[in-house]
């Protein structure tokens, strides 16, 4: 493929640097569908808001099931290229598309199908907030399959080096959607008022449409070249495809579930807490979005030089792209508690309950800001190496924590912002833990590389 980037080569630093800013900027992309439809959702009402992050966390709940076939083409491409093994690299590049199908058209159905009862889980109490979540949700299942195959083709374009290609084709998705936005959800021009359903409509729409780009973008490219989704997929593939992702994508399902079980809790508050945290959340999104991409880059980065053999440069990889995620830890803690007025009045102008919930809710999480960084740059380390099970436990564990943390400080003098609490302080938790893990597994690495080239069976 073009304009990849050998990874097992050159200054470390830059190698990084110039690795993870387009995936940050992708991750970014993707986090401004949301954030779009925030904004203009907020300026029809607080309970559209609310809908909208009801609904939101069966998506949320989706990317944790296709972090399996994504996380398996990231790392396996990553690894099949450090070995100069292309035959590897397309195997992978067919066997997580054909599980990444199937997987979101299962999940499609089932959403559809009980939809209701899925819904009435949170007990909003709200006939309103009811209706349109239930809207929002079937009209976001309808093209969730797009919703699937996008991330799957980015971590393939990352594993193998290029991690601008995905950046520039989901900006153009992003442009459709913040067109289509205003159009469908205020009733701009020909487009009647659709509100909510607007929103989900114009997503799918931009969905879909990086979607076909991708697919046109791929023809004669070396990696999906004689690519055939339709043959019978690789046992063994799959298998490894499995053990690379399933615990990524039980860590983040959990965590999905986690939330929702504290949303139930929030609900008691009733629906402007649920809008405050769904807003919040987008908000604070931009660390980890920032983090995320850094932890992408580690992760191809740990992939091709594990491939290679090239101890030394892993653990001095690690080490950089640890201090530049911390650095933005840094920045975020400081944005969120010094500028949580202004930047939530963006989403939320006019509800005086909203904002003044929301920047407790902004000021609590800043301080874990921090650490969350180094936690999801850790990760990445950690599944370079194929070694997905340690971050996906230490996540596992104090996100479940949260649910009686938040049961037991709302329940004192802190009510609500107790829930906030037990959110900022399992970050901290998380951060510190995994970190000393990674450190503690680098000190049994070799000092210095070997000519050895890691085979399948050295892999996980």
């Amino acid at each position: 493929m073009e304009k990849n980037i050998k990874l097992t080569e050159g200054n470390i630093t830059s190698t990084l640097v110039k690795l993870a800013l387009p995936i940050m900027a992708t991750s970014f992309v993707q986090m401004a569908y949301n954030m779009m439809d925030m904004i203009w959702l907020g300026r029809v009402s607080t309970n559209a808001v609310a809908a909208s992050g009801t609904a939101g966390f069966f998506t949320w709940l989706g990317t944790a099931i296709l972090m399996i076939p994504k996380i398996g083409a990231e790392v396996g491409v990553a690894q099949s290229y450090g070995r100069d093994d292309m035959k590897s690299a397309k195997k992978y590049v067919k066997n997580t598309l054909q599980l990444d199908i199937f997987i979101a058209l299962i999940y499609s159905l089932i959403l559809i199908v009980f939809r209701h009862q899925i819904i009435g889980f949170f007990n909003l109490g709200d006939t309103e907030v009811i209706q349109m979540a239930t809207d929002y949700l079937v009209i976001i299942s309808f093209g969730l399959v797009f919703y699937f195959l996008n991330p799957v083709f980015s971590g393939i374009y990352n594993g193998s080096g290029n991690s601008s290609t995905p950046f520039k084709i989901n900006a153009l998705g992003l442009a459709v959607n913040m067109v289509l936005d205003p159009f469908m959800i205020m009733g701009i021009g020909p487009f009647p008022k659709m509100g909510i359903k607007g929103a989900a409509l114009a997503t799918i729409i931009a969905q879909f449409a990086v979607t076909a780009i991708f697919i046109y973008n791929n023809k004669g490219k070396s990696l999906f070249k004689d690519l055939n989704i339709f043959e019978l997929p690789d046992k063994e593939y799959i298998n490894t495809i499995f053990k690379l992702g399933l615990p990524a994508s039980l860590q983040t399902g959990l965590f999905a579930s986690i939330a929702m079980i504290i949303a139930r809790i929030i609900a008691q508050w009733g629906p402007t807490p649920i809008a405050v945290q769904k807003v919040g959340s987008q908000i604070e999104s931009i660390s980890w979005m920032t983090a995320g991409g850094f932890s992408t880059a580690i992760s191809a980065f740990v992939g091709q030089n594990y491939g290679a053999g090239k101890w030394g440069r892993i653990k001095k990889g690690y080490r950089k792209g640890l201090m530049i995620v911390g650095t933005i830890g840094v920045f975020a803690t400081c944005l969120l508690i010094f500028g949580a007025s202004p930047i939530f009045k963006l989403f939320i102008p006019y509800d005086k309950e909203a904002l003044k919930i929301g920047i407790t809710y902004l000021r609590i999480l800043g301080i874990s800001q921090f650490f969350m960084t180094i936690e999801i740059a850790t990760q990445g380390a950690f599944n370079g190496l194929g070694r997905t099970i340690p971050p996906s436990l230490v996540g596992i564990i104090f996100n479940a924590l949260r649910i009686p943390a938040a049961l037991i400080l709302s329940s004192t003098y802190l009510e609500l912002n107790g829930i906030w609490w037990s959110i900022s302080i399992s970050s901290i938790f998380k951060g510190v833990v995994l970190t000393i893990w990674y450190t503690l597994l680098l000190r049994k690495m070799p000092d210095v590389d070997n000519k050895r080239s890691v085979n399948d069976n050295d892999r996980i």
